[in-house]
């Protein structure tokens, strides 16, 4: 698991300047699989167009290139580009403002208030404290110590989809 951290995170570190010239955002790196091993790279557009098939093209092909010649994984995987979807993972502090108003799961490291997971609706962010209103009032958790966190499909999320998709 350590060594899947390591390599994710020299990946994000070779993707991410490319991908901030081209107008997108790396969202996350993951590798999964243990014998096939697959190669999950999540991005975003910048202007918060929705991404397109050709956009997924267009990054896979650049993404290639980078990974060919810097070689950061020694076994064998697949390439898998995508774009973060209705369910997305917030994975940086912009994220929760952005995304604020709207229902998530977080899972945090450590314990806090003798829980480890928290459902609800993002408050935002406050002091590197991610604000999340849940059953008991508002919770809030600090940023750093979250391991993960991600949207829940809601009435909301989907009506908002939805509209984003008919432009």
């Amino acid at each position: 698991m350590k060594d899947n951290f390591n390599v994710e995170t020299k990946v994000a570190d070779l993707l991410n300047p490319t991908l901030k010239v081209m107008g997108y955002r790396l969202v996350r790196v993951r590798m999964a699989g243990s014998q096939n091993k697959t190669m999950q790279v999540m991005a975003e557009r910048v202007d918060e167009v929705n991404m397109t098939v050709e956009d997924c093209a267009l990054i896979s092909r650049e993404v290639s290139n980078i990974l060919d010649v810097a070689n950061p994984v020694e076994d064998a995987y697949s390439l898998e580009i995508s774009s973060p979807g209705i369910d997305r993972p917030l994975v940086c502090p912009s994220d929760y403002d952005r995304y604020s108003g709207f229902d998530a799961k977080i899972e945090m490291v450590n314990t806090i208030n003798g829980q480890k997971r928290f459902k609800g609706q993002l408050l935002g962010m406050k002091n590197n404290l991610v604000r999340i209103c849940i059953e008991e009032g508002t919770a809030e958790l600090p940023f750093e110590d979250i391991r993960r966190a991600k949207l829940t499909l809601s009435d909301e999320m989907f009506l908002v989809a939805t509209k984003s998709a008919e432009g």
